[in-house]
């Protein structure tokens, strides 16, 4: 009796195409959550201290959450990058080198802190450890930022918690809890569209 069961041969180019596509695929999505990160850094609410409230700190913990520590961290540095070379993508439609080093430049440079810790912590999709690992990059995002802006100004450990930290407090805590959320949200969202 003839065997009629057939064996599908896979070759080598079906692989590296898969692997091409894949990761085509991841670079829109780091390109899609830096293009979000630009756009969420507009909605900016100035304060006294110099250091302005934005929305990036709710974005830049969740593109961790949905892309990965590696692929969140990529896209926030790419972010920071265009920022660097003159692009207006910075709060206020500002850009430039100045901005990186200048009082508020450590809380820049520190934000991929944010995105990898919200993504190392939120591998396996737990609410409270991906809160966890979110509240850790803030708080690390806070004390770079901090130090920065003391040694920028020479303002003393309590008038920079009052300018730079305080403040930011209540707000930082609901961005924290609701990235976390939505984090998780959209990443299984993606997941059962096989978007991620």
């Amino acid at each position: 009796m003839e065997n009629t069961t057939s064996t599908r041969v896979c070759h080598p180019e079906d692989s590296s195409k898969t692997v091409r596509r894949s990761g085509v695929q991841e670079l829109c999505r780091i390109a899609l959550f830096t293009a979000l990160i630009a756009v969420c850094s507009q909605f900016s609410i100035p304060l006294p201290g110099g250091v302005p409230m934005t929305l990036q700190t709710l974005i830049i913990p969740i593109a961790g959450v949905v892309l990965g520590a590696r692929g969140g961290t990529i896209a926030t540095i790419v972010y920071l990058l265009l920022g660097a070379v003159g692009l207006p993508v910075f709060a206020g439609f500002s850009g430039g080198l100045d901005k990186l080093v200048g009082m508020t430049g450590g809380f820049l440079i520190s934000f991929p802190l944010i995105a990898w810790f919200g993504g190392m912590f939120s591998r396996n999709n737990k609410y409270l450890k991906t809160i966890l690992g979110i509240a850790i990059g803030s708080v690390l995002n806070y004390v770079v930022g901090s130090i920065m802006f003391m040694a920028l100004t020479g303002m003393n450990l309590k008038a920079t918690l009052a300018a730079c930290v305080v403040p930011f407090i209540p707000t930082a805590v609901i961005k924290i809890i609701l990235a976390a959320y939505l984090g998780i949200l959209l990443k299984k969202t993606l997941t059962k569209a096989h978007l991620l």
